[in-house]
């Protein structure tokens, strides 16, 4: 006969020894042999995480915070690249940028995953995830350089569609007014189909029995999206909110090669990374490039901490 243990005791039998095997708890000093394997694990993230990450922020904070001689400048370099004339115009450019990137992944990107999810045809779905990914593939200096043709109605596959829309060369297309569409056009082209394919993967771990329940109390297949699907959704579309903010604010690649592309037709200091760069490369300031950095990062972790606290990323359920 076996005594159950009490709250965190060893099994015994009924003759007061301890119990042997399994059913006695752990050996000494089992918990701790595994221990060392977990950091091995982890330690890879962790080694390139403080090199590329916390040391290069902290070498930035105390450039922000210096002059060229090493000397405490206070807020000086940030009063400075505020008062630039290039740096207001980027910061418009950006955030209308942002607007329409990010609104174009919460409309289009869940309402495909909700397409695809409700398609019952299995090879079907299979090949609407895998044209969705295939963009994904391509980098984003890769992806600017096929754009570069896409938008040149003398080269275009679609130059039928820009006709129609008044442009007859590469010039017309990349005026200022039209980049932050065009921006967000390629954004969404290169990065949508992995989070189709998140939301979707998402929308497979709602219980079929609350879809079921839904269905048998009358509810269609809108009611169930917006009241249930979408609902628990929350949580992937504030992640995808944060991880995406945090791209778009670092907006470079695009501007930086329509730049060269169209000799100057784009500004060279379009966005805020194009604007620290210039200080760091071009005038040889690199306080000044670490006080955009800075008010860049601050910037994006106030909009990502929107993003996680109405978004409920971290709370339980």
């Amino acid at each position: 006969m076996t005594l159950a243990p009490p709250s965190g005791g060893p099994a015994v039998d009924a003759s007061g020894r301890r119990r042997s095997g399994r059913g006695g708890g752990r050996p000494p000093g089992r918990a701790f042999a595994r221990t060392p394997i977990g950091y091995l694990f982890v330690s890879p993230y962790a080694l390139l995480t403080l090199a590329f990450g916390i040391v290069p922020s902290l070498y930035a904070v105390l450039l922000a915070f210096t002059d060229a001689d090493g000397g405490f400048a206070g807020f000086d370099n940030f009063t400075k690249v505020v008062g630039d004339f290039r740096f207001w115009p980027a910061v418009s450019h950006v955030t209308v940028y942002l607007v329409i990137w990010l609104l174009g992944l919460l409309v289009f990107v869940v309402g495909l995953a909700l397409v695809v999810h409700a398609v019952s045809v299995r090879w079907l779905s299979t090949t609407l995830r895998f044209v969705y990914y295939l963009p994904g593939a391509l980098a984003g200096a890769s992806s600017v350089l096929l754009w570069l043709f896409v938008l040149d109605p003398t080269a275009s596959p679609v130059s039928g569609l820009l006709g129609a829309m008044g442009f007859d060369s590469f010039v017309q297309v990349i005026q200022p007014g039209h980049l932050p569409v065009i921006f967000a056009i390629i954004a969404f082209w290169t990065g949508a189909g992995g989070w189709i394919l998140i939301m979707y993967g998402a929308l497979n771990n709602i219980s079929t029995e609350v879809i079921e329940a839904a269905r048998i109390d009358g509810a269609n297949a809108v009611q169930i999206a917006f009241r249930i699907q979408l609902p628990l959704l929350r949580k992937w579309v504030a992640y995808m909110g944060v991880m995406s903010l945090a791209a778009g604010t670092q907006l470079f690649v695009e501007p930086q090669l329509l730049s060269q592309a169209s000799n100057a037709v784009v500004p060279n200091d379009y966005s805020l990374n194009q604007l620290a760069y210039q200080y760091a490369f071009q005038q040889n300031d690199f306080n000044g490039a670490a006080a955009i950095s800075l008010i860049l990062l601050v910037v994006a972790l106030l909009l990502s901490w929107v993003f996680v606290t109405r978004g409920g990323l971290f709370e339980k359920e």
